[in-house]
């Protein structure tokens, strides 16, 4: 990737951001040939930046869109959780996110071990039981496997 080539994304990145909702509008019309979805300004601005990304890095490869393709598709009928990279394994830098009774938690995946609220825990289930005061199998607490099918 060439360092002008970047630079010159994240200038008209930058441009973007300074037009209103008309503007980004006008912007997509003159891009894509059509009217702009009803969209709100950030997630417009969002769409914009992203196809100028693609088209000057490259978009995504045909299997990482079937993928998502799949997922949305199971999502929309209520069928799938999206699957944790690395088959099971969360890798350190990892951020969990999950909101219990109103409050975001977030959890930081080091190597081997957990962080949640400045505190070292060795499981994500030791997390959970510090979050909510009872005992949860970790990571399902994180949505990070299935709930258990009904009987």
């Amino acid at each position: 990737m060439h360092e002008e080539s970047r630079e010159s994304v994240e200038a008209e990145i930058d441009q973007l951001q300074m037009l209103n909702l008309v503007n980004l509008k006008l912007r997509w019309r003159a891009q894509f040939g059509r009217t702009a979805p009803i969209l709100s300004k950030q997630l417009l601005l969002r769409l914009l930046a992203y196809r100028l990304q693609a088209q000057t890095f490259g978009d995504l490869s045909p299997a990482t869109r079937r993928l998502l393709d799949n997922l949305a598709r199971k999502n929309s009928r209520g069928q799938a959780a999206v699957p944790v990279p690395g088959h099971g394994r969360l890798m350190a830098g990892t951020v969990l996110i999950r909101e219990h009774e109103g409050k975001q938690h977030h959890v930081m995946v080091t190597d081997g071990n957990f962080v949640w609220n400045g505190k070292t825990f060795p499981s994500l289930s030791k997390v959970a039981h510090a979050i909510t005061g009872t005992k949860w199998n970790g990571p399902r607490f994180f949505g990070l496997r299935d709930k258990a099918s009904p009987s």
